[in-house]
């Protein structure tokens, strides 16, 4: 079994393949953290130790024992009160207008299977897969207000994987105020550690941040309304030691898709702290009697040998127990979208000629994205109004499907359903449906404003546009976009004391629209999108197995935002398409191979004007694609390794390689960022071959061992000139 509960002694132990996870519910009734980390046999409750350190609080229950104190203790789920002055992650008041709760353990519960979670996005499984799941319900009972905290826990023992969420359920006759209620902490005992956010800012995304965990807090947050470009729902705490291949990481996901905070601090007595979940500022909830609330799941990993294997065993989990639907397993069709080739300048002909174009090199499906509905003549009018444009189209949205359907095309649509326009008939109808705080100033986003998603009326009203114009064509892809921040928290529905819940009823109703979208068509592929990366979540990735990476499209920079994203996220679910150069967002200009080859490590398109193109370029387009098809299957289902760090000072060279789990082939990736004079032949170490079988380079001919290359590297002659690339092909002989 993977989860162990011993009620004498009050130890709870959760064991994967290669890890363990121990917690103590002691005898004065609090839940105490004991370990996570590789696997161990025995108790860990000898770590613990009792002193008087001065000024920590000792809970009643402990009477003059000056020693006891949860302050000084690593807890499972702190909360605020309990003597505890590092961050907590539970605080609630009841009808005295006082913080006052004392949660003590009550029973530990053991379910074969995962649980679910109402209305919320969360990982799965096949509990007919003989996997061998298992699911830990930890109930602590709060003995002053009178609220039941209901820790979960599910295991996913083959995957090193362990997920978290929390259920509260006000069992009290009054109403209860939560004020935070966050989703993991994980306390480490006295030692250094490092963590590693990912920051950014839109074009620019999800750079990895690694700090020293100081005696000061250290936060990735946002309160944007989505998950941000500036701060990603992912962090991995670390030992100082770790890198790609040596030392421990945990890596952290929050599968949500909103306000986040991720924090870690080392306290007095050097222990390490790291909890994640909802943020405090800007939550609210009341919670009446018999009334629970959700959490949203924490995903929790470990890895006993460094960040390259942390993340290939998330990529892992992902691919397949939070990507889900009918398109997990299937091969993503090469798409053309015709954005940077019209704009809002296009009618049905010329969406029809860019797709026979595309089709004569080999893409798999046209998307038509903005400026096909309503009054979209450009940016400041018709987001709500989502009715075809016939007149625009010179026909209905069927016609057009059909026509490119005809050309042995997939076709797909944008939309950008969370978004509203002054000028627009839905606000004209419905101004108060739009997130507006009264008698204040709007704080508008790209000429929108934001709808109220927190209301059932208004995620029907946009459900039926959308299906309306699903139902009557041949539509398989939808780009769903979220193109601002949000800043005017305000429902017109709820009462002034409910106002701190309708940031979380914001996306529980986006889930919602999705949740009804992918069960009225169940073959339609969503990709997620939000000015590019700004939403790019594992809980957007519940219902949207890609994710458009970034709105830069400059190969270079793409090397840098796929590598860091890279850390948390597989290829498969990472959009990346060919650009035009001089690129748009940068003015720079790369060779169409290099684009090509940057673009591949991930779900592969083109964002470009394929009539500009010269003969010469129609062709490579050609061979990237051909290429692509063949190297698909690796660069998707396979293990992913970083071979160089290229935000290195002077870094020379960016590579990275794609391994089959059969380790039957691999893909290695190049590209050289800088040139120096008379620079002679580098050597890249390639990782994760089988070192006794031996490899044909599939463009040299040159047979080498897999230790040859993993030990004494892999050549890399002839390679100059700024921003070139190149592909290796290995195949096992």
């Amino acid at each position: 079994m993977a989860i162990n509960y011993d009620k004498n002694s009050g130890l709870i132990t959760i064991e994967t393949a290669h890890t363990s996870y121990q917690m103590l519910a002691d005898k004065k009734g609090y839940l105490l953290h004991l370990y996570y980390g590789k696997k161990i046999s025995g108790s860990a409750e000898y770590l613990l130790t009792f002193l008087d350190h001065g000024f920590s609080g000792n809970p009643d229950i402990a009477g003059m024992e000056r020693v006891y104190s949860l302050d000084a203790q690593p807890q499972e789920y702190p909360f605020y009160g309990s003597g505890d002055y590092r961050s907590v992650c539970f605080r609630a008041k009841g009808n005295t207008g006082a913080d006052g709760v004392d949660l003590r353990f009550v029973s530990a519960e053991i379910k074969d299977g995962k649980y679910e979670l109402e209305n919320l996005p969360s990982s799965y499984t096949d509990n007919a897969s003989g996997e061998g799941v298992q699911t830990l319900k930890v109930t602590l009972q709060d003995i002053n207000i009178g609220l039941k905290v209901d820790l979960l826990y599910g295991v996913f023992p083959e995957n090193d994987v362990i997920t978290r969420s929390v259920l509260v359920t006000n069992e009290s006759n009054n109403k209860v105020k939560l004020e935070k209620v966050q989703s993991l902490n994980l306390d480490c005992m006295p030692g250094d550690r490092d963590v590693m956010y990912f920051h950014g800012r839109h074009e620019f995304e999800r750079q990895p941040d690694r700090m020293r965990v100081g005696h000061a807090k250290i936060a990735a947050y946002s309160g944007r309304g989505g998950s941000s470009h500036q701060f990603n729902p992912f962090a991995i705490l670390m030992t100082p030691d770790a890198d790609e291949k040596h030392g421990e990481a945990v890596g952290v996901h929050f599968v949500y898709s909103g306000n986040f905070l991720i924090d870690a601090e080392k306290d007095q007595n050097e222990m390490v702290r790291l909890t994640a979940g909802l943020p405090e500022e800007g939550f609210e909830w009341i919670l009446h009697s018999g009334e629970t609330f959700t959490a949203p799941e924490a995903v929790m990993t470990y890895s006993e040998s460094g960040l390259g294997l942390l993340s290939r065993r998330i990529h892992r989990f992902f691919r397949k127990h939070i990507c889900r639907g009918a398109w997990r397993d299937k091969e993503r069709p090469i798409l053309i979208n015709n954005w940077e080739a019209t704009y809002f300048t296009f009618d049905g002909d010329k969406i029809v000629d860019i797709a026979a174009q595309a089709k004569e090199l080999g893409v798999e499906m046209m998307v038509l994205d903005d400026g096909w509905f309503g009054k979209r003549e450009d940016d400041l009018s018709g987001l709500g109004d989502w009715v075809v444009n016939e007149k625009k189209l010179k026909g209905t949205m069927k016609d057009v499907a059909d026509r490119v359907n005809a050309l042995d095309m997939k076709f797909g649509l944008w939309f950008e359903p969370e978004a509203v326009s002054e000028d627009s008939d839905l606000y004209r109808a419905h101004p108060d449906w739009a997130f507006k705080i009264p008698n204040k100033p709007m704080i508008r986003g790209r000429h929108e404003l934001i709808l109220d998603f927190s209301r059932n009326e208004v995620v029907d009203h946009i459900f039926e546009m959308m299906r309306e114009v699903l139902d009557n064509a041949n539509i398989i892809y939808v780009k769903w976009d979220f193109n601002r921040s949000i800043a005017d928290f305000y429902s017109a529905e709820l009462p002034s004391d409910r106002q701190g819940e309708v940031a979380h009823r914001y996306v529980l109703g986006v889930y919602d629209l999705l949740e009804r979208l992918r069960n009225r068509y169940p073959e339609l592929l969503i990709e997620g999108c939000s000015g590019g990366g700004g939403r790019f979540d594992a809980g957007m990735l519940c219902y949207t197995p890609q994710i458009w990476c970034s709105d830069n499209t400059d190969a270079i920079e793409r090397i840098h935002i796929q590598y860091g994203t890279s850390f948390g996220y597989p290829s498969v679910t990472v959009g990346a398409h060919v650009s035009a150069v001089p690129n748009h967002q940068t003015g720079r200009v790369t060779p169409f191979n290099t684009r090509g080859t940057v673009a591949m490590s991930g779900s592969f398109g083109y964002e470009l004007n394929l009539g500009l193109l010269s003969d010469e370029e129609k062709h490579e387009v050609t061979e990237q694609i051909a290429l692509f098809k063949k190297y698909r299957h690796v660069i998707h289902t396979g293990d992913m390794y970083r071979l160089t760090n290229p935000q290195e000072a002077d870094a020379l060279l960016a590579a990275w390689m794609f391994v089959a789990e059969d380790k039957s082939e691999a893909l290695l990736n190049l590209v050289t960022l800088n040139v120096h004079g008379n620079l002679g032949s580098r050597y890249v170490n390639l990782e994760g071959l089988d070192e006794d079988a031996s490899y044909r380079d599939e463009t040299s001919g040159m047979i080498y061992t897999g230790s040859q290359l993993m030990n004494a590297g892999y050549p890399v002659r002839d390679f100059t000139g700024e921003y070139q690339a190149r592909q290796v092909h290995f195949v096992r002989v």
